[in-house]
């Protein structure tokens, strides 16, 4: 993997004056190389994170193709609302890590920071509407169990296949509209025109938006519409797994137990939950305390070194953007017994006594709750 040549702090002489944000090269250094030193100085850290965000892409492709591909052709599966959710959620798992992996790890590679191009705006948009897309399918999820286990009688009457298409169209419909509205808020800036790269490794929020001049609509825009999104989900997710849960507390209440496993199972996707909603949480954080403080925030990335705190924020952004694409299929796909079969099945590996007893029990519950 060819590298680009090791910069040193010497090489970038920031003048000093009445601008503090324009690096003087002194030894043919680009503006990209002097603002990605200002960022990672040291040459270990840099080789530690090529690794880190290497393994995560190729995780998550290998993860979410394997999954993808077991459950392409189970015609066995393909009439469930749930897995039609799963395909879409795996979709916008690639889209996000295509977008986001190797992005980042060229940019760790050459030692530069992402110029602004049109790949910056395609990585924007695209970013953009696989993380609303993700959001949206996971909600969606969440509410289609809801159905499943409380109005099980009613659950292919509700969930019919019209009904689940107009669905998945809408998540991204909803998405792609965001992402198309937000680019177009967002080139409204004045934007720095002098400069050709960003403060970043990736396209990303507060760093396109630093770079256009801070336009005013796109963040009011882009922050209301995350914040919005983010609460429904939330909103959505405790009503459904607090509604399941009280039931299946309810169901066991006659017989003096208490209901280990639903208790294990509710609080084990609340946990996958929350992070998978880090990053998002954070940049909502973020974005609250950035109105808070107002002017001194923006002031503050204008620095010509930003401090540590800064640096640490964006770059474990840029790694939990990764961590979610990853898991997601552990924890909606091979955690299910039925999906877990499917998908072994098609590499002609059978699953054990106990995953067939499990889809037995699965298929049991809801139909003695129907009856």
């Amino acid at each position: 993997m060819p590298t680009a040549p090791v910069l040193t702090t010497g090489q970038c002489d920031w003048s000093s004056g009445d601008n503090l944000t324009e690096p003087r090269v002194t030894e043919q250094l680009d503006y990209a190389g002097c603002l990605f030193l200002s960022i990672l100085p040291h040459g270990q850290a840099v080789t530690m994170l090529v690794w880190i965000f290497v393994l995560l892409t190729l995780s998550s492709f290998l993860v979410n193709g394997f999954t993808l591909f077991g459950l392409g052709r189970s015609e066995d599966l393909s009439w469930e609302p749930r897995v039609a959710l799963f395909k879409n959620l795996i979709v916008s798992d690639l889209l996000q890590t295509i977008t986001f992996g190797p992005a980042v790890i060229h940019s760790l590679v050459q030692r530069r920071t992402m110029a602004f191009s049109t790949w910056c705006n395609v990585q924007y948009f695209v970013g953009t509407v696989s993380i609303f897309s993700v959001l949206l399918t996971i909600t969606c999820m969440a509410f289609e169990r809801y159905l499943y286990v409380c109005h099980a009688i009613h659950y292919l009457v509700i969930l019919t296949q019209t009904r689940r298409r107009l669905a998945l169209a809408l998540i991204w419909v909803y998405s792609i509209s965001v992402g198309t509205v937000n680019l177009m808020l967002l080139h409204k800036g004045t934007g720095q025109k002098n400069e050709q790269a960003t403060r970043g490794l990736l396209c990303e929020p507060d760093m396109v938006e630093q770079y256009m001049g801070f336009p005013r609509a796109s963040a009011v825009f882009r922050k209301l519409m995350g914040s919005v999104t983010l609460l429904v989900c939330l909103l959505v997710y405790a009503f459904s797994y607090l509604r399941m849960y009280q039931d299946a507390r309810n169901a066991m209440m006659p017989f003096n137990t208490v209901n280990t496993t639903a208790r294990k199972t509710v609080s084990f996707y609340c946990g996958m939950l929350l992070l998978q909603l880090l990053p998002l949480l954070l940049k909502v954080a973020s974005d609250a305390l950035w109105e808070v403080e107002g002017t001194a925030a923006m002031v503050s990335l204008l620095e010509p070194t930003p401090s540590d705190t800064a640096v640490v924020l964006h770059m474990s952004l840029l790694v939990m953007l990764l961590v979610p694409p990853f898991i997601n299929p552990v924890v909606y796909g091979l955690r299910n017994a039925e999906m877990r079969k499917a998908m072994l099945g098609r590499l002609g590996i059978r699953t054990g006594r106990r995953g067939a007893e499990e889809m037995r029990l699965e298929y049991i519950v809801p139909q003695n709750r129907a009856q």
